[in-house]
């Protein structure tokens, strides 16, 4: 036998006693797992440069630790996958070997007991898990070393990683369930031989042969495509766990073990045609359930892993590819036609058409010219742009869409929790069931013991606790994937839970019902006006009035510039002021003119923005917000939902019942503070009502923060966003009557789940335990229990793909 080199050490040993490696399309060999694991962490870390300066050395070959559970504590691995928040440190991990909704009860409890941990949360349909920790107390290795102990794996959450784990994961089970498929379809025709042979008279040596064939075929079926649930079997009896993979190795092992019995004694029939089926139909649903649950976070993963990992910066008209978490603000960068903008900005050089729709679902190209913001997350479609960064990688629209939805879908909805806790105590009471069967049948029917263990067994088999374990989470991530296509993005899944228990819609006027860029439609000056004042005032405000201003001046003043004002102050919910020399300024609403003492005799139907200079009127502007388009129907939708809608607004009592009155809101409250508003929020809870809260300013923060369930509009202030709970990216009300709409058939869809895992085991339990179902039907029934839970959630998809 020749030797070879380890990759790692330089030693040479003979190859039989090596470890071949051929990832990445080349040939490896390693003495240990040691070296191997260490070699492919230096890779990874980009450090393989180490090789070239160790040349002809020799290393000590390393100890094989639980081979790679150091990298997870390296500075490298923690910047690439690591956040910390006010000093605990949080991950989004992948744990392996899960089966079913039992296997997340017990990871889930396994960690919840380690201290250390502050949250633990897995979502079933992707195997997804955040983990949140405090550094000081317990390590990220540790915690991997304790996931591993109860045989299961964990590794970082990556959307490229997962994709090929997904498909290594499928061809696994694709292999598994050709073994079991080849050998059911040949020991059915063995059966139907048996079964013959028994009405018409076979010879005890033909039966024996028969009898041994249906062995072989069993035998690999059973421990080959079986051992899935033979190892989540063993390691939930390890940690005193009963699971539906202890269901279905019970049933099978017992049904091929008295098999042999009966082959080997020539006492009784055989059953291993059962076990095979057994094996192959649970086996089947739960490669379908695998292909389900893939295409369901599909949509999801689509988004997150899409995420370019650097953009061409210019510098000096220098071109750098630079990596995206280094990008400052104030880089230019430059966008090529096909490229996805990955951090906001405002374009300095280049116009083109640019595609919103992974963010918006709006499928027309926007137009963007030299000064218009781009948004991260967006396509540039025909041109060469140059823009300036105003964002870090961080805090820009993809990185929070990518950081909303990764999150989204590991919080769990309260029923979800609920029918966890249940599943989690299913397994046993199955097992229970299944032994008083079989007593019941052996001692007080007295049908003796061959009858009496497979009528146990089929009970054990028809029982489902995956239909239960599925109903929330598949109907919770097909809702979320839904969402995020039509450009609405839930913090939580359980806000599809609150929002459609809701009864309550309170509506923000600005911006949320109007568009929120109202036109100056009047512009009345008085003696001693000067233009510069007004100009300068208006444009250190942000507020949607004060740019109406500020555009409408620009368009029709030539040579206007701003002078410098001091002492600048927003003044709540009225206005803004400031002093020029010695001369105070003042700009706002009806309301703060009023408690400055002035007034005018003339009456304006829209809202208005006093100009005032040492206490004198000099310029009244009256402007106009319009509703938004399709408000009108969207409202009426709500109101058809059950949903009883206000609007608070601090506009006054004029402008409110006129856009109240132009799209059918029920209730408003007008000239408002921010304040007012929280405790119109606050009196709604007093009286029993679920709130929803829509809103886009600073002003709608605290109301916001009040409410059930938080909606802001994506292009809304900063500071609304972040105490949101749901956030609409493209700002279209109509988005919010889809959010409302999903999330109750998201609830309902949840509830129609429940009720058919309940229906089918309080029908199927019974009928086993009365011995009208044969084993192979049992597994053939539980399969498609899971199945049909499933197909049940893809409904919500077609359902509001119909919708209008």
């Amino acid at each position: 036998m020749s030797k070879v080199v380890c990759d790692h050490c330089k030693l040479e040993f003979d190859e039989k006693v090596m470890i071949k490696d051929e990832a990445d399309g080349e040939t490896r060999y390693f003495c240990c797992k040691g070296c191997q694991g260490i070699y492919h962490l230096l890779r990874s870390e980009g450090l393989d440069d180490f090789y070239d300066k160790l040349g002809n050395n020799k290393l000590e070959p390393p100890k094989e630790l639980n081979d790679d559970l150091h990298k997870f504590d390296l500075e490298g691995f923690k910047k690439k996958y690591i956040t910390e928040k006010n000093g605990l440190c949080e991950i989004n991990l992948i744990i392996e070997g899960i089966h079913c909704s039992a296997c997340v009860w017990l990871n889930e409890k396994v960690l919840h007991q380690t201290e250390g941990i502050v949250e633990a949360s897995i979502n079933y349909t992707n195997n997804k898990a955040k983990i949140v920790w405090d550094p000081d107390i317990i390590k990220l290795s540790e915690i991997i070393q304790k996931i591993r102990s109860i045989g299961y794996n964990g590794y970082p959450y990556d959307p490229k990683i997962q994709e090929e784990k997904a498909n290594k994961a499928r061809r696994d089970y694709y292999s598994r369930l050709l073994v079991a498929i080849f050998a059911t379809m040949n020991i059915m025709w063995i059966a139907i031989a048996e079964y013959t042979g028994y009405f018409t008279g076979m010879r005890s040596d033909m039966k024996n042969v028969l009898n041994i064939a249906e062995f072989i075929l069993a035998t690999p079926t059973l421990f080959y495509t079986g051992w899935v649930y033979f190892k989540g079997a063993y390691f939930g009896l390890k940690n005193r766990f009963i699971n539906m993979d202890v269901l279905v190795a019970t049933g099978a092992t017992l049904a091929y073990i008295y098999s042999i019995y009966a082959m080997v004694t020539g006492n009784g029939e055989v059953y291993f045609d059962s076990v095979t089926m057994i094996v192959t139909f649970v086996f089947v649903g739960k490669y379908l359930e695998v292909l389900s649950k893939k295409s369901a976070v599909d949509s999801i993963d689509t988004i997150l892993g899409s995420i370019p990992t650097e953009v061409l910066v210019v510098h000096k008209n220098e071109k750098t590819l630079v990596p995206v978490e280094e990008i400052k603000e104030g880089d230019v960068i430059e966008l090529k036609p096909g490229d996805k903008v990955v951090i906001d900005g405002v374009i300095i050089s280049g116009e083109g058409n640019f595609d919103l729709s992974s963010l918006t679902g709006e499928s027309e190209p926007v137009y963007k010219k030299e000064g218009d913001e781009v948004i991260s997350g967006s396509v540039g479609l025909d041109s060469v742009i140059r823009y300036k960064a105003t964002k870090e990688y961080a805090t820009s629209m993809l990185c929070t869409v990518a950081t909303l939805l990764d999150e989204s879908i590991v919080k769990k909805p309260h029923i979800e929790k609920l029918a966890d806790k249940i599943s989690g105590y299913f397994s046993l009471a199955i097992l229970s069931l299944s032994l008083i069967t079989f007593l019941v049948w052996y001692f007080y029917i007295g049908s003796g013991f061959e009858r009496a263990l497979i009528v146990s067994i089929s009970v054990i088999v028809i029982a489902c606790p995956c239909a239960l374990g599925l109903a929330t989470p598949m109907a919770t991530l097909i809702g979320i994937g839904v969402a995020s296509k039509k450009g609405i993005l839930f913090k939580e899944a359980s806000f599809l839970e609150s929002m459609a228990k809701s009864d309550t819609l309170v509506l923000d006027k600005t911006g949320t019902i109007t568009d929120g860029k109202p036109k100056v439609i009047k512009f009345d000056k008085v003696e001693g006006f000067d233009i510069n004042i007004l100009y300068s005032l208006v444009k250190s405000s942000k507020h949607p009035i004060s740019k109406a201003i500020v555009q409408y001046l620009e368009e029709n003043y030539k040579n206007i510039k701003e002078i410098r004002l001091k002492d600048m102050k927003n003044i709540e919910a009225r206005g803004i002021s400031a002093k020029l020399d010695e001369k105070k300024v003042f700009g706002g609403n009806k309301k703060l003119i009023q408690e400055m003492g002035l007034e005018f005799d003339k009456e304006y139907e829209n809202s208005i923005f006093v100009f005032v200079i040492d206490n004198k009127i000099k310029a009244i502007i009256e402007l106009k917000d319009t509703p938004k388009e399709g408000a009108k129907e969207a409202i009426k939708k709500i109101k058809k939902m059950g949903l009883k809608t206000i609007m608070l607004t601090g506009d006054n009592e004029k402008v409110a019942r006129k856009i109240a009155k132009e799209v059918g809101i029920d209730e408003v409250h007008y000239s408002l503070f921010p304040k007012d508003k929280a405790d119109i929020v606050e009196k709604l809870q007093h009286k029993g009502k679920i709130v929803i809260m829509a809103g886009d300013g600073i002003n709608d923060v605290l109301a916001l923060s009040l409410s059930n369930v938080a909606i802001s509009m994506g292009s809304g202030a900063e500071v609304s966003v972040e105490v949101s709970d749901v956030v609409l990216l493209n700002d279209d009300i109509t988005a919010l009557k889809d959010a409302i709409n999903l999330s109750k058939r998201v609830y309902l869809n949840i509830k129609e789940n429940l009720v058919l895992s309940a229906v089918y085991n309080s029908i199927t339990i019974p009928l086993a335990m009365m011995g009208y179902v044969i084993p192979l039907v049992a597994a053939l029934s539980m399969s498609l229990s899971s199945l049909l839970v499933v197909g049940n959630s893809y409904r919500i998809k077609l359902k509001m793909k119909n919708e209008k």
